[in-house]
């Protein structure tokens, strides 16, 4: 029996020392949860964004010149139509709509997006230009990640500005693959 409690004992010890310790080490911690900004005007926010950078996702395989178009629906959703063209900046145009529906209770700042149904994506807005010239969106995960803005190129001090406020959140900037606007 002493043999047993012994092994028990030591077992509890190794358990609860990572979980006693985890506070004084942030790294060996949760990750903070992703923050989106405070509020968002959907009127304002509608209309057409170029993709500047994303992390690279299957769906977007091959795609140039990208750009997402948010039309609000006097349903109550937003009418999500997004645009590339095929393997050159040249190449032949795909769309593909869906529907955005806001999370209640977000300030309008998290939405579910749906392009095929039942299928929903999170949609969090977790950085706006207060003139609404750019955005930066990903998931809670922190999986996704894109860089939008109101003109197909963004002046490099504010790219880089973007950046740094991303990988402050938890994000990594090296995973971010340029897209290419005409």
């Amino acid at each position: 029996m002493f043999y047993f409690d012994k092994i028990l004992r030591k077992n509890m010890i190794i358990t609860l020392l990572p979980i006693l310790f985890a506070p004084l080490f942030p790294s060996a911690s949760a990750a903070q949860a992703l923050t989106t900004v405070p509020s968002v005007d959907l009127e304002r926010y509608a209309g057409k964004w170029y993709e500047i950078a994303s992390y690279p996702q299957s769906f977007q395989k091959r795609c140039h010149c990208t750009t997402a178009t948010y039309t609000p629906s006097p349903k109550g959703f937003v009418i999500v139509e997004n645009r590339c063209n095929r393997d050159s900046a040249s190449g032949k145009p795909t769309s593909i709509k869906g529907k955005a529906f806001v999370v209640p209770g977000t300030g309008n700042a998290k939405l579910s997006v749906q392009f095929f149904w039942p299928f929903t994506g999170k949609y969090w807005i977790i950085d706006l230009a207060d003139d609404y010239s750019y955005a930066v969106v990903s998931h809670p995960s922190r999986k996704n990640l894109w860089i939008l803005s109101r003109t197909p190129r963004m002046d490099a001090a504010v790219y880089e500005n973007i950046l740094a406020r991303v990988k402050a959140k938890g994000l990594d900037p090296a995973k971010l693959k340029l897209t290419e606007q005409r």
